[in-house]
């Protein structure tokens, strides 16, 4: 983990650093209800806030997840990391797009989440009974690194995958060195890191495929379930590049790591702040799916994204040009009364709220099921144990992050 520790005392001065404030929900109220799309000559970005804004870029087809004339980021580009970046189903629009999407939600769709339920259990049980200490301890299975929110995503996802278990320590190390290289404001140092990982990620990945494709593809013998099925479903879309299926392998894992990690953590906190609560979900397990469900929109792990035009086109009632950019405030439209009435009020029996924070449209993620099966997996037995809520959301502080809220949570207190 970095030594830096992002906490803001004073209002948000723009959307990007909001995401790792202590509250930024106040200010994203403004945005939402007074300013739902605005032109911010600061950032050089329109801001899209309202849930209106928001859904019409998300389901607009001139709104593409990349610059046409950049798709790889200039910093990565020629890199391994730019490599995987550049075939990505979530970084491409357009015809490439919907056969790699429907292959990858097709591989997806098989997953049972009882199943990454029951292995998140084990993994956290598994870590609380190891010599794991925290962020800044000697960590679990003989790995130092990232704490255990962050650790649970890879290992239930990855033993899913079929890596084996000795490797998860490092795999989990190679994707934190990826995604921080892969975000918005990464550094050099960053890139140079993410990179080798890139390539070691993809030489694991390699070695996977190649054990896979010794069986007989198109049986069904126990394990590596989810690489299997996305050779069947690849190869059914005439989708052959093994750079390609390899990149996409990567990014199962790559999506559900902060996102996951900040949804098990932002439950934590909210737990912590509601007492009551904590103790009802505590003696009834089964309350969990509508507390994290709430939290998704109240505490979103995922605070914005980006989108840019492709050509000159209409949004909420204002012109935008070729070449712009727009910031999406998910977290923003997730509290506008529009959609959700009485918005700032933290409520597990809300019916059908309206939650932006996994995106709409093309690029909706396919994964969320799965976070939430992995969050309340690990939520129930970090609270069958006794964690200690009030020590573990303590001086609370954030992953430095433009997108992700991600809660550093205080470990070597709580347990």
């Amino acid at each position: 983990m970095p030594s830096e520790i992002s906490v803001r005392r004073g209002p948000p001065n723009d959307p990007l650093s909001a995401a790792v404030h202590t509250d930024p929900y106040s200010f994203y109220a403004g945005l939402a209800t007074r300013e739902p799309m605005r032109y911010d000559s600061g950032l050089g970005l329109w801001i899209a806030a309202g849930a209106a804004a928001v859904r019409e870029v998300l389901t607009s087809q001139v709104c593409r997840v990349r610059p046409l004339a950049e798709p790889v980021p200039a910093a990565l580009e020629g890199t391994p990391a730019g490599d995987i970046f550049a075939r990505l189903v979530r970084m491409n629009d357009g015809p490439a797009h919907c056969p790699l999407k429907q292959a990858v939600v097709r591989t997806l769709q098989p997953v049972d989440c009882r199943r990454l339920f029951s292995a998140a259990e084990s993994w956290t049980r598994h870590l609380l009974e190891s010599s794991f200490c925290g962020a800044s301890g000697c960590g679990a299975l003989g790995a130092p690194g990232p704490d255990i929110t962050f650790r649970l995503p890879i290992y239930a996802v990855g033993s899913l995958l079929g890596i084996p278990s000795d490797l998860l320590p490092q795999t989990l190390l190679w994707m934190d060195d990826f995604v921080r290289c892969l975000a918005p404001g990464s550094d050099p140092g960053q890139i140079e890191r993410g990179s080798g990982a890139a390539e070691s990620l993809s030489d694991l990945f390699r070695d996977l495929f190649r054990s896979v494709s010794r069986d007989r593809l198109w049986e069904r013998p126990p394990g590596q379930g989810i690489l299997r099925e996305l050779l069947r479903t690849t190869a059914a879309r005439g989708l052959d590049d093994p750079n390609l299926i390899v990149a996409n392998a990567i990014g199962f894992l790559s999506q559900s790591y902060e996102a996951t990690a900040g949804l098990i953590g932002n439950t934590l906190v909210a737990l912590a702040r509601d007492p009551v609560l904590a103790d009802a979900v505590a003696a009834t397990p089964e309350l969990l799916e509508a507390v994290i469900r709430e939290v998704s929109r109240f505490d979103p792990p995922i605070q914005n994204t980006r989108r840019f035009l492709a050509e000159d086109t209409i949004i909420a009632g204002r012109k935008l040009k070729a070449g712009d950019a727009i910031l999406l405030v998910l977290a923003a439209a997730n509290r506008d009364p529009a959609v959700n009435p009485d918005p700032n009020c933290f409520d597990p029996r809300r019916c059908d709220p309206v939650v932006f924070t996994f995106s709409a449209g093309a690029h909706q993620c396919p994964g969320a099921e799965m976070a939430s099966a992995i969050s309340r997996g690990a939520v129930k037995q970090l609270l069958a144990a006794g964690v200690r809520l009030e020590e573990l959301a303590g001086n609370l502080r954030y992953r430095p992050s433009q997108n992700a809220r991600v809660p550093l949570l205080n470990w070597q207190k709580a347990l």
